[in-house]
Protein backbone atom coordinates (compact mmCIF):
# COMPACT_ATOMS: atom_id res chain seq x y z
CA UNK A 1 0.00 0.00 0.00
CA UNK A 2 1.57 3.21 -1.12
CA UNK A 3 0.19 6.71 -0.56
CA UNK A 4 0.45 9.03 -3.54
CA UNK A 5 -1.67 11.83 -4.92
CA UNK A 6 -4.70 11.19 -7.04
CA UNK A 7 -4.96 13.12 -10.27
CA UNK A 8 -8.62 13.87 -10.76
CA UNK A 9 -8.04 14.88 -14.40
CA UNK A 10 -7.11 11.40 -15.60
CA UNK A 11 -9.82 9.12 -16.99
CA UNK A 12 -8.94 5.86 -15.28
CA UNK A 13 -11.95 3.91 -16.50
CA UNK A 14 -13.70 3.85 -13.13
CA UNK A 15 -17.43 4.41 -12.69
CA UNK A 16 -18.07 7.99 -11.57
CA UNK A 17 -18.99 7.00 -8.00
CA UNK A 18 -15.81 4.95 -7.76
CA UNK A 19 -13.48 7.76 -8.82
CA UNK A 20 -13.01 10.53 -6.29
CA UNK A 21 -10.21 12.65 -4.89
CA UNK A 22 -8.71 11.07 -1.78
CA UNK A 23 -5.38 11.35 0.00
CA UNK A 24 -3.98 8.30 -1.83
CA UNK A 25 -4.65 6.22 -4.86
CA UNK A 26 -3.93 2.54 -5.38
CA UNK A 27 -1.68 1.09 -8.03
CA UNK A 28 -3.26 0.11 -11.29
CA UNK A 29 -5.71 1.76 -13.60
CA UNK A 30 -8.65 0.85 -15.71
CA UNK A 31 -11.28 -1.73 -14.93
CA UNK A 32 -11.85 -4.46 -17.46
CA UNK A 33 -15.38 -5.31 -18.59
CA UNK A 34 -15.84 -8.06 -15.99
CA UNK A 35 -14.72 -5.77 -13.19
CA UNK A 36 -16.87 -2.88 -14.36
CA UNK A 37 -19.98 -5.06 -14.58
CA UNK A 38 -19.28 -6.51 -11.13
CA UNK A 39 -18.97 -3.07 -9.60
CA UNK A 40 -22.09 -1.77 -11.29
CA UNK A 41 -24.09 -4.83 -10.20
CA UNK A 42 -22.82 -5.22 -6.62
CA UNK A 43 -20.99 -2.07 -5.59
CA UNK A 44 -23.98 -0.40 -3.98
CA UNK A 45 -24.44 -3.30 -1.54
CA UNK A 46 -20.95 -4.70 -1.01
CA UNK A 47 -18.56 -1.78 -1.53
CA UNK A 48 -17.73 1.29 0.57
CA UNK A 49 -15.12 4.04 0.31
CA UNK A 50 -13.42 4.49 3.66
CA UNK A 51 -13.78 8.24 3.18
CA UNK A 52 -17.57 7.85 3.15
CA UNK A 53 -17.72 6.02 6.50
CA UNK A 54 -17.81 7.76 9.86
CA UNK A 55 -15.98 5.95 12.59
CA UNK A 56 -16.34 3.79 14.38
CA UNK A 57 -18.50 2.43 11.55
CA UNK A 58 -21.94 0.92 12.23
CA UNK A 59 -20.99 -2.57 11.16
CA UNK A 60 -24.30 -4.16 12.09
CA UNK A 61 -25.97 -1.82 9.61
CA UNK A 62 -23.21 -2.48 7.05
CA UNK A 63 -23.91 -6.21 7.10
CA UNK A 64 -27.58 -6.17 8.11
CA UNK A 65 -26.74 -8.57 10.92
CA UNK A 66 -24.60 -9.01 14.01
CA UNK A 67 -21.80 -11.58 13.75
CA UNK A 68 -18.12 -11.93 14.71
CA UNK A 69 -16.16 -9.36 12.75
CA UNK A 70 -13.01 -10.16 10.75
CA UNK A 71 -10.84 -7.72 8.76
CA UNK A 72 -8.57 -8.85 5.95
CA UNK A 73 -5.76 -6.39 5.31
CA UNK A 74 -4.85 -6.25 1.64
CA UNK A 75 -7.27 -8.60 -0.11
CA UNK A 76 -5.70 -8.20 -3.56
CA UNK A 77 -7.83 -9.56 -6.40
CA UNK A 78 -10.15 -11.26 -3.95
CA UNK A 79 -10.42 -14.84 -5.21
CA UNK A 80 -9.22 -16.31 -1.92
CA UNK A 81 -11.14 -13.64 0.03
CA UNK A 82 -14.43 -14.76 -1.49
CA UNK A 83 -13.53 -18.41 -0.88
CA UNK A 84 -12.74 -17.69 2.77
CA UNK A 85 -16.00 -15.79 3.21
CA UNK A 86 -17.84 -18.80 1.79
CA UNK A 87 -15.95 -21.16 4.10
CA UNK A 88 -16.74 -19.01 7.15
CA UNK A 89 -20.43 -18.04 6.79
CA UNK A 90 -20.64 -17.36 10.54
CA UNK A 91 -18.42 -14.25 10.28
CA UNK A 92 -18.78 -10.75 8.86
CA UNK A 93 -15.68 -10.18 6.71
CA UNK A 94 -14.37 -6.73 5.76
CA UNK A 95 -11.75 -6.81 3.01
CA UNK A 96 -9.56 -3.69 2.95
CA UNK A 97 -7.87 -2.97 -0.37
CA UNK A 98 -6.59 0.10 -2.22
CA UNK A 99 -6.08 -1.43 -5.67
CA UNK A 100 -9.07 -0.39 -7.79
CA UNK A 101 -9.30 -3.38 -10.15
CA UNK A 102 -8.72 -5.64 -7.13
CA UNK A 103 -11.74 -4.17 -5.36
CA UNK A 104 -13.95 -4.71 -8.40
CA UNK A 105 -12.55 -8.20 -9.03
CA UNK A 106 -13.33 -9.11 -5.42
CA UNK A 107 -16.96 -8.16 -6.03
CA UNK A 108 -16.95 -10.43 -9.06
CA UNK A 109 -15.58 -13.38 -7.06
CA UNK A 110 -18.03 -12.74 -4.21
CA UNK A 111 -20.95 -12.84 -6.62
CA UNK A 112 -19.72 -16.06 -8.19
CA UNK A 113 -19.25 -17.63 -4.74
CA UNK A 114 -22.74 -16.55 -3.69
CA UNK A 115 -21.58 -14.93 -0.44
CA UNK A 116 -23.25 -12.02 1.33
CA UNK A 117 -21.05 -11.86 4.45
CA UNK A 118 -18.30 -9.91 2.67
CA UNK A 119 -17.91 -6.14 2.35
CA UNK A 120 -15.03 -4.44 0.54
CA UNK A 121 -13.67 -1.14 1.88
CA UNK A 122 -11.32 0.84 -0.33
CA UNK A 123 -8.82 2.68 1.80
CA UNK A 124 -5.54 2.59 3.64
CA UNK A 125 -5.44 -0.21 6.21
CA UNK A 126 -3.94 1.95 8.96
CA UNK A 127 -6.63 4.59 8.49
CA UNK A 128 -9.43 2.01 8.37
CA UNK A 129 -8.24 0.29 11.54
CA UNK A 130 -7.61 3.56 13.34
CA UNK A 131 -10.75 5.46 12.39
CA UNK A 132 -13.42 2.94 11.44
CA UNK A 133 -12.85 -0.13 13.60
CA UNK A 134 -13.68 0.23 17.28
CA UNK A 135 -11.15 -0.99 19.85
CA UNK A 136 -11.59 -4.61 20.97
CA UNK A 137 -14.23 -5.25 18.28
CA UNK A 138 -12.49 -7.77 16.01
CA UNK A 139 -12.64 -11.52 16.37
CA UNK A 140 -9.81 -11.91 13.85
CA UNK A 141 -7.50 -9.92 11.57
CA UNK A 142 -5.87 -11.45 8.51
CA UNK A 143 -2.80 -10.34 6.58
CA UNK A 144 -1.97 -12.89 3.90
CA UNK A 145 1.00 -12.37 1.58
CA UNK A 146 1.60 -8.63 1.99
CA UNK A 147 4.13 -6.96 -0.28
CA UNK A 148 7.51 -8.13 1.10
CA UNK A 149 9.48 -5.13 -0.21
CA UNK A 150 12.57 -7.36 -0.59
CA UNK A 151 15.12 -4.64 -1.42
CA UNK A 152 17.03 -3.32 1.58
CA UNK A 153 16.26 0.30 0.69
CA UNK A 154 12.53 -0.50 0.76
CA UNK A 155 12.36 -2.41 4.05
CA UNK A 156 10.83 0.60 5.80
CA UNK A 157 7.76 0.21 3.57
CA UNK A 158 6.81 -3.16 5.05
CA UNK A 159 3.47 -2.90 6.80
CA UNK A 160 4.01 -5.56 9.46
CA UNK A 161 5.89 -3.51 12.05
CA UNK A 162 5.70 -3.32 15.82
CA UNK A 163 3.52 -0.21 15.56
CA UNK A 164 1.14 -1.87 13.13
CA UNK A 165 0.93 -5.05 15.20
CA UNK A 166 0.07 -2.94 18.24
CA UNK A 167 -2.69 -1.21 16.27
CA UNK A 168 -4.13 -4.53 15.15
CA UNK A 169 -3.92 -5.89 18.71
CA UNK A 170 -5.83 -2.87 20.01
CA UNK A 171 -8.70 -3.69 17.64
CA UNK A 172 -8.84 -7.39 18.57
CA UNK A 173 -11.04 -8.56 21.39
CA UNK A 174 -9.32 -10.46 24.18
CA UNK A 175 -8.40 -13.85 22.76
CA UNK A 176 -8.84 -12.54 19.20
CA UNK A 177 -6.59 -13.91 16.47
CA UNK A 178 -4.15 -12.14 14.14
CA UNK A 179 -3.28 -14.44 11.22
CA UNK A 180 -0.53 -13.77 8.69
CA UNK A 181 1.32 -15.60 5.96
CA UNK A 182 4.24 -14.93 3.63
CA UNK A 183 6.53 -16.82 1.27
CA UNK A 184 9.42 -14.40 1.85
CA UNK A 185 11.63 -15.87 4.59
CA UNK A 186 13.21 -12.62 5.87
CA UNK A 187 9.77 -11.04 6.18
CA UNK A 188 8.48 -14.17 7.93
CA UNK A 189 11.24 -13.86 10.51
CA UNK A 190 10.38 -10.19 11.00
CA UNK A 191 6.69 -11.04 11.47
CA UNK A 192 7.54 -13.78 13.95
CA UNK A 193 9.79 -11.50 15.98
CA UNK A 194 7.33 -8.59 15.95
CA UNK A 195 4.29 -10.67 16.80
CA UNK A 196 6.05 -12.58 19.54
CA UNK A 197 7.93 -9.63 21.03
CA UNK A 198 5.13 -7.23 21.92
CA UNK A 199 3.16 -7.05 25.12
CA UNK A 200 -0.29 -7.33 23.53
CA UNK A 201 0.11 -10.45 21.36
CA UNK A 202 1.46 -13.93 21.96
CA UNK A 203 2.33 -16.65 19.49
CA UNK A 204 -0.30 -19.40 19.50
CA UNK A 205 2.36 -21.95 18.46
CA UNK A 206 6.01 -22.69 19.34
CA UNK A 207 6.99 -21.30 15.93
CA UNK A 208 5.18 -21.31 12.62
CA UNK A 209 1.46 -22.04 12.50
CA UNK A 210 -0.29 -24.57 10.28
CA UNK A 211 -2.15 -23.17 7.31
CA UNK A 212 -5.74 -22.49 8.37
CA UNK A 213 -8.18 -24.98 6.85
CA UNK A 214 -10.33 -22.17 5.48
CA UNK A 215 -7.48 -20.43 3.62
CA UNK A 216 -7.04 -21.70 0.06
CA UNK A 217 -3.69 -21.63 -1.63
CA UNK A 218 -3.41 -18.19 -3.14
CA UNK A 219 -1.81 -17.18 -6.42
CA UNK A 220 1.13 -15.75 -4.47
CA UNK A 221 1.45 -18.98 -2.49
CA UNK A 222 1.46 -21.13 -5.61
CA UNK A 223 4.05 -18.85 -7.19
CA UNK A 224 6.24 -19.03 -4.11
CA UNK A 225 6.03 -22.82 -3.99
CA UNK A 226 6.88 -23.02 -7.70
CA UNK A 227 9.94 -20.89 -7.03
CA UNK A 228 11.03 -23.19 -4.22
CA UNK A 229 10.14 -20.90 -1.32
CA UNK A 230 8.61 -22.14 1.91
CA UNK A 231 5.26 -20.78 3.05
CA UNK A 232 5.19 -19.43 6.60
CA UNK A 233 1.90 -19.06 8.42
CA UNK A 234 1.66 -17.25 11.75
CA UNK A 235 -1.07 -17.06 14.37
CA UNK A 236 -0.99 -14.59 17.23
CA UNK A 237 -3.50 -14.26 20.06
CA UNK A 238 -4.55 -11.04 21.80
CA UNK A 239 -3.52 -11.24 25.43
Amino acid sequence: MQDTRLSGSVDDGMPAHFRRVVSFHPRGGRLNDVQRRAFEAHGARWFRESADLAGPADLVALFDRSAPLVVEIGSGMGESTAAMAAARPEINLIAVEVYKPGVAQTLHHAARAGVDNLRVVRGDAVQVLTDLIAPASLAEAWMFFPDPWPKTKHLKRRLFTAEFAALVASRLSRGGVFRAATDWAPYAEQMLAVGSGGKHLRNAHPGWAPRPDFRPRTRFERRGLADGRDIHDLEFLRR
